[in-house]
């Protein structure tokens, strides 16, 4: 069967002031009325149904998720009480289904992505099921360029060992490569041979366990320590508190030698910041968004505005700027300079007096 693993962990500091510690961007209505991790769920639902998702998230977040998803099974609800990036993450999701079921297939996900065409990301997630299915496979799917992107990492693709499964194409993978400068960006747009790297991965949960076991083998003892205690709460958080922290990308897949990509071209945006917001957010002919028609905007161009009250705004001579108002803060920042939001959160949690803004 095929199981969604869901990593809803993260802390989204890049959103603030909207996203906090104690709601972070992705159980937030960022685009549209459901959340993000809502759309996570609900754009895989052809292929998972609910009971077969899994949600790998913060403890202090377990009921947030079983409110926002009231159809998944509690016991399919894994809460971190420690973050120890996504390599442990994907090792005790992965263990709990080869116990389950050994043909299981992990779709593993982030739960902060935006995609604009569902349907083609199901067309290319389909490929690398197949691909996972029909052999001892790694697979990611990799986002076709657009820009000489310096935000991401890169997964460099062998143009030579085409498959077409599904009607998509399934490629080989050299190596990957870490966030580039912009000269070595421009570099692999130009060589059409490069793919961002989405994060998102396909594997049977048997295969990825070996892979864990060959490369993070301190790892794989203590998900075996768990499976022996039954995956109860102290033996996950012991699995927690006693793992290194490590990525996926870096623990697994840059060492392993069946790793394969899919391209894809889904309308895919990772989200990073306001910046990313305002890409994806409707806008009037001067590239302004402001969610109400009763603003007045003066000579001014390429603004993001978003408001929790119902207060007009007067934009004069502005441009470039996101303004962000929620119950107890306003951001001000160029949207250019979106990634710096997280040093604001950084300061705020540095200063007793300032951590009620977080």
């Amino acid at each position: 069967m095929i199981y969604a693993v869901i990593m809803a962990g993260g802390s989204g500091t890049r959103f603030w002031p909207k996203s906090t510690p104690s709601m972070p961007k992705q159980f937030l209505n960022l685009f549209g009325e459901r959340t993000m991790l809502q759309n996570t769920v609900d754009r895989v639902s052809e292929l998972i149904p609910i009971e077969n998702v899994m949600v790998v998230t913060n403890d202090k977040y377990v009921d947030i998720v079983n409110d926002q998803l009231p159809g998944i099974p509690d016991e399919n609800v894994i809460a971190e009480v420690v973050a120890k990036n996504t390599a442990p993450c994907v090792a005790i999701a992965a263990s709990i289904l080869a116990d389950k079921d050994d043909d299981s297939v992990m779709v593993v996900l982030p739960a902060d992505h935006h995609i604009t065409k569902p349907e083609k990301f199901i067309e290319f997630l389909s490929s690398a099921v197949k691909k996972a299915q029909n052999d001892n496979a790694l697979v990611t799917i990799g986002i076709k360029p657009d820009k000489p992107e310096t935000g991401y990492g890169y997964i460099h693709a062998d143009e030579s060992s085409t498959e077409v499964l599904e009607e998509k194409d399934v490629l080989g993978v050299h190596g990957f490569r870490e966030k580039p400068n912009l000269e070595t960006a421009k570099e692999f747009l130009a060589s059409g041979d490069f793919f961002w790297n989405s994060g998102m991965f396909i594997w049977k949960s048997s295969n990825v366990m070996k892979s864990i076991e060959a490369f993070l083998p301190d790892i794989h003892k203590l998900t075996q320590e768990a499976s022996a205690s039954g995956y109860g709460k102290d033996a996950i958080d012991h699995f927690y508190r006693s793992s290194e922290s490590i990525s996926i990308d870096y623990g697994i897949m840059e060492k392993a030698n069946n790793v394969f990509v899919v391209p894809g071209e889904f309308g895919w945006n990772d989200v990073g910041s306001w910046s990313a917001a305002y890409d994806l957010s409707d806008k009037d002919e001067a590239g302004n968004h402001t969610a109400s028609s009763d603003n007045v905007i003066v000579d001014s161009s390429n603004n993001y505005v978003s408001l929790a009250s119902d207060k007009m705004i007067a934009l004069v001579g502005v441009k470039n700027l996101t303004i962000v108002e929620t119950g107890s803060a306003i951001l001000v920042c160029d949207i250019d300079k979106a990634q710096d939001v997280k040093k604001v959160v950084d300061k705020l949690k540095s200063e007793e007096g300032l951590k009620k803004y977080l």
